[in-house]
């Protein structure tokens, strides 16, 4: 009977260290990131040794290879957090804000889902946002309702990672994940498709809206918020 194949992650280090380098000559540089030049490896090694410290391989593929001095513990937790901040970037990279109004007029809100539409179809997270402005605080069942209209607008293209739910006093937000590729279908007509972001791309929201015309920060109601509210 034939098993499938099973792969295993390699045990081999990223980097190789004191006596696990393999080479004759190595290219040095101290622990303070000055270049010590070529020496034999056994030397390198002693004068690693008399720091106390580790000589630890970081090109390989250099002739000769180069390899610093360092306090290995260190220098794992460095790399350990610069590689946890070029994930946050990549993933914030990956992630476009829409900001939404509790009043928002049909042709705006469609013109906003239809940038949604995009970054889910690129891949991309959405971040919608609703602000509650003057006396929409009090009725804030009208923000529930068009940021759930939103999401279900959106629902053949992304699903939300959890329902709506308050930021604070003011903002209602939801995050919206894209579907896999293979359960989304085409792109409406009118909605061109957008190129795949870069992983280092830097982050910065898809979209500015400023208050939506029809809800000024004084009053912030519409016709139908301020019957409810007398």
């Amino acid at each position: 009977m034939n098993y499938p194949a099973r792969s295993f992650a390699s045990r081999e280090p990223k980097f190789r260290r004191n006596g696990k380098i393999r080479a004759r000559e190595v290219r040095v540089i101290d622990e303070d990131k000055r270049q010590l030049g070529v020496m034999p490896l056994n030397e390198a090694l002693r004068l690693a040794q008399t720091k106390g410290l580790d000589l630890l391989e970081i090109v390989p593929n250099a002739t000769p290879p180069v390899c610093r001095i360092v306090n290995y513990g260190k220098f794992q937790y460095e790399e350990a957090k610069r590689s946890k901040d070029g994930h946050s970037r990549q993933a914030a990279s990956r992630m476009k804000e829409l900001q939404l109004s509790a009043v928002i007029e049909v042709h705006d809100f469609n013109t906003k889902l239809a940038h949604a539409i995009q970054f889910l179809s690129a891949d991309m997270k959405v971040s919608v946002r609703l602000r509650f402005r003057g006396r929409q605080r009090a009725h804030k069942e009208f923000g529930f309702e068009v940021v759930n209209r939103f999401v279900r607008g959106a629902a053949a293209y992304g699903r939300a990672d959890a329902p709506p739910k308050m930021l604070g006093e003011r903002d209602l937000s939801v995050i919206i994940s894209p579907l896999p590729k293979d359960k989304r279908p085409a792109l409406p007509a009118g909605i061109q498709p957008l190129a795949p972001v870069a992983a280092e791309s830097s982050a910065e929201p898809a979209e500015e809206a400023g208050p939506d015309p029809s809800a000024p920060e004084d009053a912030g109601d519409s016709p139908t918020m301020a019957n409810a509210a007398s």
